[in-house]
């Protein structure tokens, strides 16, 4: 998960895609594209509630500071942590790293997961919109084509 100055936005392999009902298939967090051993990063600050194991796979949740009753978790695995349960993190810290697979992606991925009590909802909201754009957009100067009559310039 970039977060870091200079960090690689990761690029999503696969969106959310919530189930219709709560007991039906869906995917309920997305992908991201990443490699065995690459930093994962707490998406906001907050206390580690688990880090550990679940079904094979090392699973880190931090349960977000300030988001409500009950609060925002985000989980993220496969994960090697580097936390333990009770300890506080700030966004953008390093909270393990990605473990290695076997992987349901192909390249290897880090699937990051965010809930309120049972609900399920898009990791994705909690980014700032201008990085799920790509960044602001910037005017550049077009040179050999004249400007128009009346411009001032």
């Amino acid at each position: 998960m970039a977060g870091a100055a200079g960090a690689p936005r990761p690029r999503v392999l696969r969106a959310w895609d919530p189930p219709p009902q709560p007991w039906a298939a869906g995917h309920r967090g997305v992908d991201l594209a990443a490699r065995p051993g690459a930093a994962v990063r707490a998406a906001a600050a907050g206390r580690v509630v688990f880090a550990g194991t679940v079904a094979g796979r090392g699973v880190v949740s931090v349960e977000i500071a300030g988001s409500g009753d009950p609060p925002l978790r985000t989980t993220y695995e496969p994960v090697r942590a580097a936390v333990a349960k009770g300890d506080r993190v700030a966004a953008g810290q390093v909270v393990g790293s990605v473990a290695a697979g076997p992987f349901h992606c192909p390249a290897g991925c880090l699937h990051w997961g965010l809930r309120r009590a049972d609900r399920y909802l898009d990791p994705l909201s909690l980014l700032p919109p201008a990085m799920l754009r790509g960044g602001p957009s910037r005017l550049l100067p077009v040179f050999g084509i004249p400007e128009p009559e009346g411009s001032g310039g």
